[in-house]
């Protein structure tokens, strides 16, 4: 090679060096040559594994309860909503809440008695359950009480706390009205009791129609087994249903002409009203979302442009419409729903933003196929009151200060 060939050479690899500086590309720097590499390995990577885990980079990619780990046998934590894309909660991170513990039940033994105003009552195994025609869904799963420490001031610092008890996955089973229909029901069923094989015999009456129309006996979670924590061997699916109907480790089916008015739907999950008295079976989540980033705990760095990207999700039905404003509401803009849009289903939003480097308020609104406007917090206080404990799907607001901080507010 000749000396001006290699100096051409030199010449043109300083200049990879330094568009691979510029890309922010990992690189090794040759110290005669310049030329820019990525790192190489020194060691032999990791072996096969029996069942993938996350690496140890996301380490803090993890559910976590309100006021640190959870200790009680009755608890919940929460889905890390500002790390995750996309729609799917990863089984591992959807969001908990347990009553009496997580039970190990061995899916040989576990058994659904289905019985009540039917005609034929029947001990169901999961092999019997399985033999029926299936279906798989995507659907979200909300807990009522998400979001119970918004009412009267902000109070969590992230997504995770303020919005986290809701998850989005693919969920398989049988669908319940082709079991009631093998078994026929008799005249005057109106109610279904689902009861729970965990220490607190978790119980919820469900109405019959909803049974009949698309609630699901669900053995499979994102393609494989339910997590334990999730309901292993068998669960009750309500779509759009507050989740504490969505019994898991179900064991009995009971129809009956009316409601059974269990604990968990008279001292607990009722809407007390400001005058005193309390809303029952308020069944349906309604339409709600929340920008997840950048959301409260997160800084921006630098003025220049940003992506809004969040959720929106409605128990009656599809989202139709997202709207995003960065002045508290003075305005709104419309964001990009992120395809697949579906029904009762988390739906990802997403709308260019360009921070000047001052104070922003920054919100989301949607709206559902029923033409549903998720309302203001100050819409839903003045009809429920403060008196309020679940179901609050109001408006969320992060506040971006001058320096880049983002913080829980109320607007």
């Amino acid at each position: 090679m000749s000396q001006a060939s290699r100096i051409a050479r030199r010449t043109f690899l300083a200049g990879s060096a330094v568009a691979a500086a510029a890309s922010g590309l990992p690189r090794t720097v040759d110290a005669q040559t310049g030329a820019a590499l990525p790192a190489r390995p020194t060691e032999l990577g990791a072996p096969l594994r029996p069942y993938g885990t996350p690496s140890p980079f996301e380490r803090d990619v993890v559910r976590v309860a309100a006021d640190g780990p959870p200790t009680a046998i009755s608890s919940w934590d929460f889905t890390p909503l500002q790390h995750l894309e996309g729609i799917v909660t990863p089984s591992g991170l959807v969001f908990e809440r347990n009553h009496g513990g997580v039970p190990q039940i061995d899916p040989a033994r576990h058994r659904l008695l289905v019985h009540g105003l039917v005609d034929n009552p029947r001990v169901f195994t999961l092999d019997d359950l399985r033999r029926l025609p299936s279906v798989s869904v995507m659907r979200f799963l909300e807990c009522s009480g998400n979001s119970l420490s918004e009412w009267k001031k902000p109070t969590g610092a992230t997504v995770q706390i303020t919005h986290g008890l809701v998850s989005c996955c693919e969920w398989t089973g049988v669908r319940v009205s082709a079991v009631l229909a093998e078994l026929g029901l008799k005249p005057g069923a109106k109610w279904v009791l689902a009861e729970g094989a965990d220490a607190a015999l978790m119980d919820r009456s469900v109405p019959l129609e909803k049974m009949m129309d698309d609630a699901l006996l669900v053995w499979s979670q994102n393609g494989e087994a339910l997590r334990p924590e999730q309901g292993y061997p068998l669960r009750l699916l309500l779509p759009g249903f507050e989740g504490n109907m969505n019994v898991k480790w179900l064991r009995r089916l009971k129809v009956a002409s009316e409601p059974f008015y269990t604990r968990e739907e008279t001292a607990k999950y009722t809407d007390l009203l400001g005058n005193g008295e309390a809303r029952m079976f308020t069944f349906a989540m309604e339409a709600k979302s929340v920008i997840t980033r950048p959301s409260g705990g997160m800084h921006l760095g630098r003025r220049g442009s940003y992506e809004i990207s969040g959720l929106a999700w409605s128990g009656r039905g599809k989202i139709v419409r997202v709207e995003v404003s960065s002045d508290a509401g003075a305005s709104w803009n419309a964001a990009s729903l992120q395809e697949p849009v579906l029904t009762k289903c988390l739906t990802r939003f997403r709308y260019p933003w360009t921070w000047n480097g001052g104070e922003a308020v920054l919100q989301s609104r949607c709206v559902d196929e029923t033409g549903y406007v998720q309302p203001t917090l100050a819409d839903l206080v003045r009809v429920r009151g403060l008196n309020s404990f679940y179901h609050l799907n109001a408006i969320q607001s992060w506040h971006v200060a001058s320096g880049g901080e983002v913080t829980n507010i109320h607007a």
